[in-house]
């Protein structure tokens, strides 16, 4: 895919100058953007799911979390003139440019987050030029998050900034809000360092940008204050990082997975927070790496429009995988990884030599995000295998997001594009159930029994009241072997995908011998093999931009038809970056022995690596 050559790219991104000067150049090309007197920023012309109105005030507020740190570290800009006069109008109720009056889970909580930020950090470019009217209705328009009702999940630490932010300027707040806050908190602690997204919610990126950078954020600013949380969260912090560091690519890339994708350097944001609290778990050096080599990575993607407005998507502008809170400002999201510009320059974080990853294991359960992670020797593409989650929320293609069986750096995800058939559902990573007088089908939407074991994951799901789906990934890079117990009251078809691989059209070359397929591409290979059960191989074009790192894609898949009763069905799945030709592909593939009702796998050496037991 072309990327547009952008002076942001020239960057070599070793120095806090490059890092500053990356900024200037997110920040530099929307000046022309600018609404109302400056108290909004109009990117684009889609919609989210709360009023135009909120979602500029969201783009022009959202440019700050880059800017407070830039500034806070001895950067000069001229933007603060604008918001200036941007408080100054948006917080007064008799201007014709005022904020409003914020309701009950209001969108703008959100946003107001780093005003209390930027309150704590740099009051003077943000409070101390205000006139005692202006710091009057700046306060009154803080306040009233402590007055509405916010989700029960990240959200909470929002509120949590803003009042510490305006404690530190001496200006009214409530303390009582602070702590019922961070006391609700801690009801979402799973232990080891991980929290979930609200009670019984998800582990997924908001753990590491949501609730630890908040939390860190607190952290540093009330050490003194807070002494006891302050040193709680940095010990979680430390904990959470063990763990979190398996997420990332020796490359820079990190496991794409959940929702919110489209904040893209923000999966970073979290080593950056860490660094800034003074959280000693990993060298300086190796934090460096993490940071760099993440924003270094996202800088080579075509992720900016012509004239450098950050879009909505992932690797490329894709609306179909966004999120309904998704408004062209959201993708600012991103620059909380720029919190590493408070440091000072004389921090040691800017001269020391950027490190590699440590030595990590190839094969990594983490019980608390339901994973087990496989790494290879190279650590270029990294693997998370998925048991699942009994609840799932109502986002946009949540199924997509949270339940594939396994996720991965280099390929990616597909999400549905629409409801019609198996190249609309682009159906990778993932197992495709309709009736077979129907064409809409069904895959793993949540699950009712998970385990996750030292190399491999298990689920339980159920996509009709009487289908009963047993799922085992026997967890490997770049190899792994799915086994499903499927028990049917339905006749059913059956579409069982592999990685997703990109292609250009008419370039990919496709090996096949009836039992199994095998595709090639400049992007690497991608193949599965069907080791039980009555299916056919097919190669599947889904419909363009279904897939969130490659824009044409295309997907080995078993295909087959089930009667009524139980079925075995396993199947090994390959991918790697690298070309594999057809013969390696069948000659170090996985294989498969059922003796007596028990399933046994071998690698490609022919040692025994699971055996399964199936239960009537």
């Amino acid at each position: 895919m072309r990327n547009f050559n952008l002076p942001i790219y020239n960057s070599k991104l070793e120095t806090k100058e490059d890092l500053q000067k990356v900024l200037r150049q997110i920040l530099n090309p929307l000046s022309k953007y600018y609404i109302n007197n400056y108290t909004g920023l109009h990117l684009a012309n889609t919609s989210a799911s709360y009023a135009d109105n909120i979602a500029y005030i969201e783009g022009l507020l959202r440019l700050l979390w880059g800017l407070v740190p830039y500034s806070y570290g001895g950067g000069k800009s001229d933007l603060w003139n604008i918001y200036v006069e941007s408080i100054k109008r948006g917080t007064n109720p008799e201007c014709e440019e005022f904020w409003g009056q914020i309701k009950d889970f209001d969108q703008r909580i959100v946003e107001m987050a780093v005003l209390g930020f930027a309150l704590a950090l740099v009051p003077d470019k943000i409070w101390i030029p205000l006139s005692e009217r202006e710091r009057h209705n700046f306060n009154k328009w803080l306040l009233q998050v402590n007055e509405h009702k916010v989700y029960e999940c990240n959200w909470l630490l929002f509120r949590v900034i803003i009042n510490t932010g305006l404690m530190k300027v001496g200006a009214e707040y409530n303390a009582d809000k602070i702590k019922e806050d961070i006391d609700k908190i801690e009801e979402f602690y799973i232990g080891d360092g991980w929290y979930s997204d609200g009670k019984d919610g998800y582990s997924d990126y908001y753990i590491s940008f949501g609730i630890h950078y908040f939390s860190l954020i607190y952290a540093k600013l009330m050490e003194n204050e807070d002494m006891d949380r302050s040193i709680l969260f940095k010990k979680r912090a430390a904990e959470f990082a063990k763990d979190f560091i398996y997420w990332f690519s020796e490359d820079g890339s990190a496991i794409p997975y959940g929702r919110s994708l489209t904040y893209r350097f923000a999966q970073s944001a979290f080593w950056s927070a860490l660094v800034f609290a003074g959280v000693d778990v990993y060298s300086l050096g190796i934090a460096k790496g993490l940071i760099l080599r993440n924003l270094r990575w996202w800088l080579k993607q075509p992720i900016f429009e012509s004239d450098g407005r950050l879009t909505i998507g992932y690797v490329y502008p894709n609306l179909i995988m966004a999120e309904e809170y998704n408004s062209p400002g959201s993708p600012y999201w991103s620059l909380l990884s720029f919190l590493i510009l408070c440091l000072k320059d004389n921090h040691p974080f800017w001269t020391v030599s950027e490190k590699p990853l440590p030595l990590l294991d190839l094969v990594f359960p983490q019980e608390k995000p339901h994973f087990v992670i496989c790494r290879n020797k190279e650590n270029s593409n990294v693997l998370a295998f998925n048991a699942g989650y009994k609840m799932i929320n109502d986002h946009i293609n949540a199924a997509a997001k949270y339940e594939k069986f396994v996720y991965s750096t280099a390929f990616g995800f597909s999400i549905p594009r629409g409801e019609w058939g198996i190249s609309q559902g682009a159906f990778d990573s993932t197992l495709a159930l309709c009736e077979s007088d129907d064409n809409i089908y069904r895959t793993k939407r949540n699950c009712i029994e998970y385990k996750v074991c030292d190399n491999y994951v298990y689920t339980r799901w159920k996509p009709w009241n009487n289908v009963d789906v047993k799922t085992w990934l026997v967890c490997g890079n770049p190899w792994h072997i799915r086994i499903h117990v499927i028990t049917t009251d339905r006749i059913l078809n059956t579409a069982e995908g592999g990685f997703a691989l990109g292609i250009e059209y008419d370039k990919e070359i496709i090996n096949t011998d009836g039992n199994s397929i095998l595709i090639n591409s400049q992007y690497g290979t991608s193949g599965i093999i069907n080791l039980n059960g009555e299916r056919e191989p097919k190669i599947i074009f889904p419909s363009p931009n279904t897939n969130i790192i490659h824009s044409h894609t295309s997907i080995p898949m078993l295909i087959g038809k089930l009667d009524l009763g139980v079925h075995i069905l396993v199947s090994a799945v390959y991918g790697n970056i690298e070309k594999t030709n057809f013969e390696n592909f069948i000659t170090n593939a996985p294989s498969l022995k059922i003796i007596n009702k028990k399933i046994i796998i071998y690698d490609e050496n022919k040692n025994r690596i699971f055996e399964l037991f199936i239960r009537e």
